[in-house]
């Protein structure tokens, strides 16, 4: 297997081609003086599983890296490409509103008429999206890197508590690899406004110390939200741990004056430049995409759901495949 992998992603690439045992394949990426991308392979893939290490979240270029070298390297008879997409962006557009393009469903049919075979990512934001993918996809669950993360602080017998309804299955998988899965999980009534995000009622109870568990701080406006109604039922002690820290704008740091100590993320995209990090707990994602790609359970690590274009889950089997 050749692993290739764009400029921002060189070091994890490095890393998971020794874990992996495999070959690193070279490639420019560069325009032509009329400002148009081109794609340059330094290896020779006819007949070789290929795998593209990036991103094809904003800004647009990083699409187009993505998408123009898999079109490359099937040209160039390639046997299989699969994208490893730590952070797979657009599956938030995953919703078929009249008038409104479906993202998700768009980047499916792009990556597909790419040549891409099969999709590995971290915490896929819903099976609807994958779904719309219409392309294998394997999403890994960041539980145990978050329980060890927990453990290592003490905060292991912390209130995993979700933002919203939609997040409760990550937030009980927390629970499940920090050994207590018995305990229900509470978790707000979310809605939206024309005013934004609004919580109202907490189902269930929040102890002293709590951990709120989801998938993307964008702007932080769900997490802003939920940190309010903690701190005026009393609770002091806050960490959040998310999986993608996009980190947009400023709005997000009022999480810190509500109460928040530290904001825990895996680096399945890079930080923006300038970022204060001081507060911010970066979490390898390296072991979890070992785990995808092998089958042999690398950090303890856990598939957390495949999903087939036929619209079947696909379990994985012990030696990493997938069966229906």
């Amino acid at each position: 297997m050749f692993l290739f992998a764009d400029e921002a992603w060189s070091a994890l690439a490095a890393g998971l081609a020794s874990s992996l045992g495999v070959k690193t394949g070279g490639f420019d990426a560069a325009r032509f003086t009329n400002g148009e991308i081109y794609i340059r392979l330094q290896a020779q893939v006819r007949g070789e599983e290929c795998a593209i290490l990036g991103s094809v979240a904003p800004p647009g270029e990083q699409m187009l890296h993505t998408l123009l070298l898999a079109d490359t390297l099937k040209k160039e008879g390639a046997r299989r490409v699969t994208a490893i997409l730590p952070y797979l962006a657009y599956a938030r557009h995953d919703k078929d509103k009249p008038g409104e393009s479906l993202a998700a469903a768009w980047l499916g049919a792009m990556m597909r008429a790419s040549g891409v075979d099969d999709v590995i990512t971290v915490d896929l934001h819903s099976e609807r999206a994958a779904r719309l993918l219409a392309l294998p996809v394997r999403s890994i669950s960041p539980a145990p890197i978050f329980a060890a993360a927990l453990r290592q602080c003490g905060w292991s017998e912390a209130t995993i508590l979700a933002p919203d309804e939609g997040a409760i299955g990550r937030s009980e998988a927390v629970q499940v690899a920090l050994g207590r899965s018995a305990r229900a999980v509470p978790y707000f009534d979310k809605r939206r406004t024309e005013h934004g995000i609004v919580h109202t009622a907490l189902i269930g109870e929040a102890g002293a110390q709590v951990v709120i568990v989801d998938d993307i701080l964008d702007t932080g406006a769900t997490l802003m939200s939920a940190c309010e109604k903690l701190t005026q039922a009393g609770v002091r002690e806050i960490n959040v741990m998310v999986t993608h820290g996009l980190f947009t704008g400023d709005r997000w740091k009022k999480l810190f004056e509500l109460g928040v100590e530290r904001i825990f993320c895996t680096d399945s995209i890079p930080l923006p430049p300038h970022l204060d990090v001081s507060r911010i707990v970066r979490l390898p994602v390296a072991p979890l995409l070992v785990q995808a790609m092998t089958g042999k359970g690398a950090g303890g690590c856990a598939i957390s759901g495949s999903f087939h274009p036929s619209g079947s889950p696909l379990r994985p089997k012990a030696d990493g495949t997938d069966v229906r």
